[in-house]
């Protein structure tokens, strides 16, 4: 379903029309093992927007990743470069700010740190959003980045960032959500913006 231009301006989308982002996936997990999305990602859009809502580990400080598929989902890990970084505070008021060396990614085809140890308690969750560009394209490689905003198993309040491309030149038509370790209860979202 089309968003209205307020709602366009809220998803950082503004100067589109009306019918120019498009929810083309949502979907509540529980107790999922992966989140696949293997249909929708095409040439109709030249961005994809993923949205990810309470994503809560069954295993505590497990990391929230994805990675890319240019087989329609049969096999996922795509080579990747990418940089991070993340501020945080804990609950016993220790800040920090810092460029994360060891979550980089050179050339490498692991999945995708979008944030790291998550606590799996009740209350603790992340929450974030992906933006991937031109994935159709057979010509460039497939930028994205990420921002996330969660509770570390610190306990800690984290802002996340990453970004990066998909070193590949084939259409990427399919991404994997999941976490480094146990299961996830959460909603993916999926818009398409032209």
């Amino acid at each position: 379903m089309p968003l209205g231009a307020f709602k366009a301006a809220l998803m950082g989308t503004a100067g589109v029309s009306t019918g120019d982002v498009v929810l083309l996936h949502d979907t509540d997990y529980s107790n999922a093992s992966a989140a696949a999305i293997t249909s929708g990602i095409d040439s109709t859009y030249g961005e994809y927007i993923f949205r990810y809502y309470n994503i809560n580990p069954a295993t505590d400080a497990a990391n929230w990743t994805f990675q890319g598929s240019t087989n329609g989902g049969s096999s996922y890990g795509l080579t990747v470069t990418s940089t991070a970084f993340r501020a945080y505070h804990t609950e016993g008021d220790v800040t920090a700010f810092s460029y994360l060396t060891g979550r980089d990614l050179a050339q490498s085809t692991d999945y995708i740190q979008v944030m790291y140890e998550v606590g799996n308690g009740a209350d603790e969750s992340v929450a974030g959003e992906i933006h991937l560009f031109n994935p159709a394209s057979t010509t460039y490689v497939k930028h994205f980045y990420t921002r996330a905003s969660g509770m570390q198993e610190a306990p800690a309040a984290t802002d996340w960032f990453s970004s990066g491309y998909f070193n590949t030149t084939s259409a990427v038509n399919a991404v994997n959500f999941k976490m480094s370790s146990g299961n996830f209860d959460g909603t993916i979202k999926m818009w398409g913006v032209k």
